[in-house]
């Protein structure tokens, strides 16, 4: 039987390399869906894993996990399309307008440089945007919006008899410090990455707890130190030639620490390797690293989050409590379209 495979945030980078990653090993043997925010982007990627695997089953699906309405309409698509679904992969991500501490950089690199480029501590900031359904930005995309979505697939995901997996991308630059649970927007400080990503910890725990019995698994991956278009916006202004002159530094880093995998190829390796595992012997306080040695040999090892089961649930909670607020607001604006359909506003034709 196909197992049926869903991976948000699919058209670059990890994402990617994921799915290039399932297909080589069953091509046959799966039902792929990509879930885009672009579709320009997400038809070329679709085209280049056809190349390579040309009986493989690929669907697009458009969402915009930022968009409460987007992730809706994709999560009726789904429920449609498929009866079941096997694996959720919760990978879309963004780390927008990033500003990066060259004073904190070059202190970094007399002290705690691998700890720096593996992290991030110290040296990035970003500056958040505030969505159209009025949430921040790095909050909805990264975590509040895959929430939805686990919540509108519930249908598809939670049946007798089997499991299903959710996995999400999380990251070494997940920290407690940077985590508010009255602030769980992160409205008033300058690391929501470093939020979204240590609430979805956070959230995976929950999640465990609640689903559990109905056969649900969540799981968290850390992908290391990846070079993807996220990492490159860091740096939009660095010169192409100064990332040249970097990269046999951090190969050189990578033969005293397994955190630096470098390529998607290589982040993706937990992901991976959690496809192949059965769900229910995966420790819920783990995080799976992708890790790669000096020689290039790639591996999965679990570390003990910094998280704990009283947390998780109040963060579940304040989630459902938003999650009911912004339906409510949904159907607000969809009742008023309807009534200006119905009722249009009279003009003066005189």
């Amino acid at each position: 039987m196909n197992k049926v495979v869903l991976v948000t945030g699919a058209n670059s980078g990890i994402g990617l390399a994921l799915c290039e990653r399932l297909l080589s090993q069953d091509p046959e043997g799966l039902q792929l869906c990509l879930a885009c925010r672009n579709m320009r982007r997400a038809e070329a990627a679709r085209s280049a894993l056809l190349t390579s695997n040309p009986t493989a089953q690929i669907a697009l699906l458009q969402m915009d996990t930022s968009s409460i309405s987007s992730v809706i309409s994709a999560a009726q698509e789904v429920r449609l399309r498929y009866h079941r679904l096997d694996y959720l992969y919760l990978n879309a991500g963004i780390m927008p307008n990033p500003q990066f501490d060259v004073k904190a950089f070059f202190k970094g690199l007399f002290s705690s440089v691998i700890t720096m480029f593996a992290t991030g501590e110290g040296i990035l900031t970003q500056k958040d945007g505030v969505t159209a359904d009025g949430l921040q930005e790095v909050f909805a995309t990264n975590l509040f919006g895959h929430f939805l979505l686990i919540r509108e697939l519930e249908p598809v995901l939670c049946h007798e008899g089997r499991t299903s997996q959710l996995v999400w991308t999380s990251s070494s630059n997940a920290h407690r410090s940077a985590f508010n649970l009255e602030d769980l927007q992160h409205r008033g400080g300058a690391q929501p990455y470093s939020s979204s990503k240590y609430a979805s910890d956070l959230l995976s725990l929950a999640l465990n707890t609640h689903y559990n019995k109905q056969g649900l698994y969540s799981s968290v991956i850390c992908p290391g130190f990846v070079m993807t278009n996220l990492t490159y916006g860091i740096l939009p202004s660095f010169p192409a030639f100064l990332w040249t002159l970097l990269m046999p530094v951090f190969w050189l880093i990578r033969t005293f620490t397994n955190t630096f995998t470098l390529t998607p190829y290589n982040g993706a390796e937990a992901l991976f390797w959690l496809f192949k595992q059965k769900p229910e012997s995966l420790d819920p306080y783990a995080k799976y690293h992708s890790l790669t040695s000096g020689l290039g040999h790639n591996y999965t090892q679990p570390r003990k989050m910094d998280i704990d089961l009283e947390t998780s649930e109040s963060l579940y909670e304040k989630l459902l409590q938003l999650e009911s607020e912004v339906r409510k607001k949904l159907q607000e604006k969809q009742k008023e379209a309807q009534n200006a359909h119905v009722h249009p506003a009279e003009t003066d034709s005189s």
